[in-house]
């Protein structure tokens, strides 16, 4: 288990240490626990607690009340863990390898796409597991001290932390981006009360591509560096516990989990290095390019069996198969799919039976083997 301890509540040390020192430990420390890079960061999120209440106020959020319900605790990280005065930021990345070339995937609308950092083991576990273990080392070394990990667990501006300490920059499509990796990475934090050095804030270098912008499927990025989540086929699929907007349905295509475009349009990403990391790179049972016929063939129990470990599972069942229907009612016609979604056409769910009824309508209007 996970100690954490109040950073309001213990001294750093009983003799003050080298901070420098310390800090180029950590960063070496990271390194040896599987982290891509280690950077620390002041807790002055003025400018972003702006962005955020402007992004609410547009209602952009859409049904993640936990955006709101947090509000400026988000933006500063005092108020979230009392004594905090630095971020320890992490980067660690997931690019699967082994995984189907994603546009292959996209491209056969008869296949499942899932996200690419969804097909191997839960990063929450992978993630939370070494920023712990960081901590209890830096623990041995300075002994006991305030302190607190997160890796989107949390009302924590993530981004915008890593920014700050030079793990990259904010992408116009509001991810974290580097030149020597791109932004396929996840990304983790510890809110300490030592007073260590920060590490310098690096550059953007977006430069007047719009690349990740024109690419997206629903026009989600509505403004350079400006997400309307209600638009995100990431938020349509994960986030939203309800019924898809209907004008939305045929622009996520064969997306059953997630959305990887905007990234698979950056230039930066053509430096995307394979994750080292196994757990990621383990592309789980029936998560990468299977038939949308057999995904939406599985019980309760296989879902749950499929998806054990993985992220996928935390939207549950009904959630799933309403993604699954969409995609079959984005399918050419064809008569497997019509008799794969007529097997549910009486589900139990009212939000599946909705979805379901949906795409076999788009199937009966559509024109034998028509591309959507």
């Amino acid at each position: 288990m996970t100690r954490e301890r109040d950073c309001s509540a213990v001294a750093a040390s009983t003799s003050e240490p080298d901070y420098a020192a310390l800090a180029a430990r950590i960063g070496a420390w990271g390194r040896e626990l599987g982290f891509d890079e280690i950077g620390v960061s002041d807790t002055d999120l003025a400018s972003e607690e702006v962005r955020l209440l402007n992004w609410l106020a547009l209602g952009r959020h859409g049904e993640m009340d936990y955006m709101a319900r947090h509000g400026t605790r988000r933006a500063r990280a005092a108020e979230l863990v009392p004594g905090t005065v630095r971020v320890i930021t992490a980067r660690l990345n997931y690019w699967p390898a082994r995984a189907q070339a994603p546009r292959d995937v996209l491209a056969d609308p008869r296949r499942g796409y899932v996200a690419r950092y969804a097909l191997g083991r839960d990063y929450h576990k992978v993630l939370r597991k070494r920023l712990a273990d960081l901590a209890r080392r830096i623990e041995d070394s300075v002994g006991p001290f305030g302190y607190r990990v997160f890796t989107d667990s949390a009302p924590v501006l993530e981004v915008a932390l890593a920014a700050k300490s030079g793990l990259g920059w904010r992408g116009k499509h509001t991810l974290l981006l580097s030149r020597d990796v791109g932004s396929y990475f996840f990304l983790g934090e510890i809110y300490t009360n030592l007073p260590l050095p920060v590490t310098p804030a690096v550059g953007a270098h977006c430069g007047t591509c719009n690349a990740c912008i024109d690419a997206c499927p629903t026009g989600a990025i509505v403004a350079p560096y400006e997400l309307d989540a209600r638009r995100c086929i990431s938020y349509l699929t994960i986030e939203l516990a309800g019924s898809i907007p209907e004008a939305l349905r045929p622009l996520i295509g064969n997306r059953v989990y997630g959305c990887d475009d905007c990234q698979l349009a950056c230039p930066w990403n053509r430096y995307a290095v394979p994750t080292t990391t196994r757990d990621f790179d383990a592309v789980r049972h029936g998560l990468d390019g299977t038939e949308l016929t057999a995904l939406f063939a599985w019980s309760e129990d296989e879902f749950l069996r499929n998806t054990e470990g993985s992220a996928i599972r935390r939207i549950g069942y009904e959630r799933w198969s309403r993604n699954v229907a969409v995609a079959l009612g984005n399918a050419p016609r064809d008569d497997a799919i019509a008799a794969a979604l007529a097997k549910r056409a009486d589900d139990p769910s009212p939000l599946v039976r909705e979805h379901v009824a949906w795409a076999l309508a788009r199937q009966r209007d559509a024109m034998p083997g028509e591309p959507r």
